[in-house]
């Protein structure tokens, strides 16, 4: 590795399916930048979320904790504005504050959605940011230097201008760089919200890739077919306009002469279903919450040329929770508290120094009260007090469309599966904001722990069943 810190760059999808790109064998999406990246680094297969909502995985891409650890539970409802503004991060380590306090310089151009937007926080100098996390991609409610800075372009080439903006003007530093370019793309609103010049490509799209069958039985959003692939139509065209607006970044990259020493993740915040499952919405796109493979799996690609061989696929099973050690690494920084921290670096998994795989690596997930784990073959979901629970045998059954918790010959299995899980879940959650004890519905988060006196965690729990199409805001 070079004397000089590799400069570092997190690109953040919002609400994209593991399903929802080219290279990972969906021939209907158009995705050749992400393929393209995919060819000059290596594609996760199972890469997983720490919880199936967006700002829950955000703040524990950040932190390395997992949500019962940090306390955000749910997706961001109160507290983004100048009004009431909540830091719901404060008093937490972020990676950015340990790659600023060893020179690195931290950007950041698009989402944000972990409350009091009109202030930069944990050490980012450069802080573009949406005020609430989603909504219209016309003239978007984007955060600069404290003040709205509202504009007629779409927003996803709104956050590349400023992206690319910030390579430009820091490629000559003395020290390295770090920017995260958080996209709100593919989130919906999705019709009549997109370039035509995107849409227009999947007029006559089939959309195998995403099946409209019997809606779940608690699904959330329900939609007839039409408006279903009205939908779709959009969707498709968010990841194909993000792709476009990527790909211009790694040209900016090579222009600056720059990409060889400049380490790239792309993933994203939580998994989705486009009609996969007969359901409309990531975790919350159900009455119970969920923990489907399509809600929990995200896209994730590494690349580092030069460093890191290209054209790799892994299939080791990884969370969120394991790029906070991973850049650690990579920088070669410390942090007095990793042993707090459930993940591992993942480096030596796709640069030839280690295995890629290990028989008892398992991953945990969890949204509120909701837990899962999950292996190679199995998958057991518990939740919290009263059920349901579920169990899926993944080699039988990959679409996960039998429980399998009542057959006698998994019992033994399964047993062990929630034992490991409770484990797991007492290491490393913080009592005092366990989700277990919070009533999180998947209708917003209020407030930070402590607000309250009690220690408890405020959530909007009204949720009704609508046909709206802004599934899962």
């Amino acid at each position: 590795m070079q004397d000089k810190k590799p400069n570092i760059i997190m690109i953040l999808s919002d609400d994209q399916g593991a399903w929802a790109m080219n290279a990972a064998g969906n021939p209907e999406i158009i995705t050749p930048n992400l393929d393209r990246l995919c060819e000059e680094g290596v594609r996760f297969e199972n890469f997983f979320c720490t919880s199936p909502v967006c700002s829950p995985a955000r703040a524990s891409i950040l932190t390395g904790k997992i949500p019962s650890a940090h306390g955000v539970h749910d997706w961001i409802k109160e507290g983004n504005d100048k009004e009431l503004p909540i830091e719901y991060l404060v008093g937490q380590t972020c990676y950015t504050d340990i790659l600023s306090e060893n020179g690195y310089k931290c950007m950041l151009s698009g989402k944000w959605h972990l409350g009091a937007s009109f202030i930069a926080q944990h050490n980012f100098t450069e802080w573009y940011t949406h005020l609430r996390g989603s909504g219209d991609y016309y003239r978007a409610p984007m955060i600069r230097e404290g003040e709205m800075d509202i504009q007629d372009g779409y927003v996803t080439d709104l956050i590349t201008d400023d992206a690319i903006r910030n390579i430009q003007n820091h490629t000559g530093d003395e020290n390295p760089f770090y920017l995260s370019i958080h996209y709100t793309a593919p989130h919906s609103p999705w019709i009549d919200q997109h370039p035509e010049a995107y849409t227009s490509l999947y007029k006559d799209c089939r959309f195998e890739s995403c099946p409209q069958g019997t809606p779940h039985p608690e699904a959330v959003y329900r939609y007839d077919k039409e408006t279903a692939r009205e939908c779709l139509i959009g969707y498709f065209a968010a990841v194909t306009a993000m792709d476009a607006a990527i790909g211009r970044v790694l040209d900016t990259l090579e222009e600056e002469g720059i990409r060889e020493n400049t380490f790239i993740i792309f993933l994203s915040d939580n998994g989705f279903n486009c009609g996969h499952h007969g359901i409309w919405g990531k975790g919350c796109g159900t009455l119970n919450l969920n923990m489907y493979d399509t809600s929990v799996k995200v896209p994730c690609v590494v690349s580092y040329p030069g460093k890191i061989s290209g054209g790799q696929v892994c299939d080791s099973l990884l969370s969120q929770y394991d790029i906070f050690p991973t850049l650690m690494e990579l920088t070669g920084f410390t942090y007095h508290e990793e042993s707090q921290m459930p993940g591992r670096s993942f480096l030596p998994m796709i640069d030839g120094r280690g295995e890629k795989e290990k028989a008892d690596i398992v991953v945990f997930d969890e949204y509120g009260p909701v837990r899962m784990i999950r292996d190679h073959q199995y998958k057991y979901v518990h939740r919290y007090p009263y059920g349901p629970h579920e169990f899926y045998d993944l080699i039988k059954d990959p679409e996960e469309s039998y429980n399998y918790i009542e057959d006698q010959r998994y019992q033994e299995i399964i047993e062990e599966m929630r034992k490991r899980m409770i484990i797991w879940f007492q290491q490393y959650a913080d009592s005092r904001v366990d989700g277990v004890f919070e009533p999180v519905g998947g209708n917003g988060q209020l407030c930070r722990p402590g607000i309250y006196s009690d220690g408890k965690i405020a959530f909007d729990s009204n949720r009704k069943a609508t046909s709206s199409h802004k599934a899962g805001y």
